[in-house]
């Protein structure tokens, strides 16, 4: 299935060249009809369950710091501390890059598809039987069946109609009934980092559990280490070195967490499936149509590139949440609202140039062609103009055609 066909399905519209006016007062993450949470500008984007962040920091940065404090400790009491500032540097280092792919996981557009105003318009005619399923009276009279047949890789595959964002959803995209927006390849809602998973942080998220199970071993190696190396018994050791015991126990008990997690991805990857595609498809039973082999799996799960945003969330819309369209006449009303200004037509003069007044949109461009030939054909004929009193001595008065293209429009009229 080509790349252009996906997007076609969801008819996804970037609202990027619509400038501020009063029709369009607003930014697009203002007036988001999804449950997402957004900061600096619509520039970070987070989840519904944003506040589960402070919850996933406290329980990573807690043995993180704590563990840097005690070997700091362990530095200043011993004279010479034997491989101390590189297991601090590593426990640093560790625990900076856990944070770090934490937010650009949680912080990060997942791939949001862009809602419909509008459901789309049906290019296919449908027959209606009693077995086909139909969308719901939400989208009017329009017959619109509830799932639609696409080819990915020679395998015929069904997509949804999404209700709330009047689309088909394309392969592998699932509506997020927590964040409420469909999302492309979406994984799963993950509710550590209050965010979905998907095409966009998909590979944040991979490295995000992968450093956590780096630094869970970290701490639980070096806290061991801790309490072997005072000649001791080991009892004796552990009761004066409570703290090492306390971080040893969390990151045994963490780590078969977000190990496990992280082998259970990676067997993902390997297979090219999603958590929603494995718990529901089962792709033991049947083939797997995205599947490229394990070397083309893992390198499209690594090593692609992200791809762009559908959505600029700072983009100026209307009200109701999309572009605005540009009105010719509320345009002509701002740009001719003085009879002082003067506009050179001919010139098409832009904002700025020769400090004239912008033209409007509406007679630049226009082709006069009609008009000079006219007036050349006149005064070949020796009439400079029309005569004030032809109509008195019952003549007809003289019409001149012209036509003008605005915008690739073109405009026939009759001017006396």
């Amino acid at each position: 299935m080509s790349r252009n066909k996906i997007h076609s399905l969801a008819s996804p519209s970037k609202p990027n060249s619509i400038p501020f006016s009063k029709s369009n007062p607003y930014r697009l993450y203002q007036v988001w009809k999804g449950n997402n949470k957004f900061l600096f500008g619509g520039r970070v984007v987070f989840g519904y369950d944003a506040t589960s962040l402070f919850l996933t920091t406290f329980l990573i940065g807690a043995p993180a710091i704590t563990f840097c404090i005690r070997t700091i400790c362990l530095m200043i009491k011993e004279d010479d501390p034997p491989l101390k500032y590189p297991v601090l540097i590593g426990g640093l280092v560790l625990t900076v890059l856990d944070f770090t792919f934490l937010f650009l996981t949680s912080g990060r557009d997942p791939g949001i598809i862009p809602r419909n105003s509008k459901p789309p318009e049906s290019d296919e005619a449908y027959t209606y039987t009693p077995s086909m399923e139909w969308i719901n009276n939400k989208v009017g009279d329009i017959k619109l069946p509830r799932t639609k047949d696409v080819t990915v890789n020679g395998h015929t595959l069904k997509v949804k109609f999404c209700d709330t964002c009047l689309l088909y959803r394309p392969p592998r995209a699932s509506h997020c009934s927590i964040c409420n927006n469909c999302v492309q390849k979406f994984d799963h809602h993950c509710p550590w980092v209050g965010q979905c998973i998907g095409v966009r942080n998909y590979p944040f998220f991979i490295m995000f559990i992968l450093s956590s199970t780096l630094l869970c071993i970290y701490v639980f190696a070096f806290s061991v280490v801790d309490i072997l190396q005072q000649k001791r018994t080991l009892w004796t050791a552990m009761s004066h070195n409570v703290l090492s015991v306390i971080l040893l126990l969390y990151c045994f008990i963490a780590v078969w967490f977000v190990g496990g997690l992280t082998l259970f991805h990676f067997y993902l990857i390997c297979t090219n499936q999603t958590t929603y595609e494995n718990f529901r498809y089962h792709y033991d039973k049947k083939e797997n149509p995205f599947t490229k082999g394990i070397i083309g799996n893992i390198k499209e799960g690594f090593f692609s590139k992200i791809p762009p945003s559908l959505i600029n969330f700072r983009a100026w819309v209307s009200e109701n949440g999309y572009p605005a369209k540009v009105s010719v006449s509320s345009e002509l009303d701002g740009s001719c609202n003085s009879s002082k200004e003067k506009f050179d037509i001919e010139k098409g003069n832009k904002p700025g140039e020769d400090g004239d007044a912008p033209v409007p949109y509406i007679l630049q461009n226009l082709d006069y062609t009609g008009i000079d030939d006219n007036l050349k054909s006149q005064m070949e004929d020796g009439d400079t103009g029309s005569d004030p009193n032809s109509k008195a001595s019952g003549e007809e008065p003289s019409h001149s055609r012209w036509t003008s293209t605005v915008g690739g429009i073109t405009i026939d009229e009759m001017s006396q």
